[in-house]
């Protein structure tokens, strides 16, 4: 089983809760929606899973996230079968003015012997919840719920029965 793990960064902003989010890098996700993820990255059996998720962040991000305390979100399964163990923390201060992401390579196209380096992650911001459930990879979004929760924001988390028509 693959695991990774990530931080999710929150503020209150103008529009109320906002969140954090990476845009993945690469030829793949340019112009596909749900681009979007939590800074994460993987780990193995013998790193702690919030150890990796801070190294994680500075990989991706480019720099060291921010020195709060974090809390336990849960882990969450993506469709690729990967549980991702996210960890929520205020950052009501954090910004970044550019992303110095790690790359990866990748062999463009697939079976060409020709390989690229491209960055892990290409862009960051700061997006309304609202907004990052519809541009996170799916099986990120049940983070944004669990969040909605341990902050107790009044928030509609779950469709209402009423609206499936």
């Amino acid at each position: 089983m693959v695991r990774s793990a990530g931080l999710l960064l929150y503020r209150t902003g103008a529009s109320g809760l906002e969140v954090f989010v990476a845009h993945m890098g690469g030829p793949f996700w340019k112009r596909r929606p749900r681009a979007w993820s939590i800074p994460k990255g993987e780990f193995s059996e013998d790193e702690a899973p919030l150890d990796a998720a801070v190294r994680e962040f500075a990989e991706e991000i480019g720099v060291a996230p921010p020195d709060v305390p974090y809390e336990l979100l849960g882990e969450f399964r993506q469709s690729s079968g990967k549980r991702v163990t996210v960890f929520a923390g205020a950052a009501p201060e954090f910004s970044v003015s550019a992303v110095h992401s790690n790359t990866v390579r990748l062999e463009l196209p697939r079976g060409s012997g020709r390989f690229v380096e491209v960055p892990e992650v290409d862009d960051a911001r700061w997006a309304p919840v609202d907004a990052a459930r519809s541009m996170l990879v799916a099986g990120q979004v049940p983070a944004l719920d669990a969040l909605a929760l341990l902050r107790h924001d009044d928030v509609s988390i779950w469709p209402d029965p009423a609206d499936a028509g």
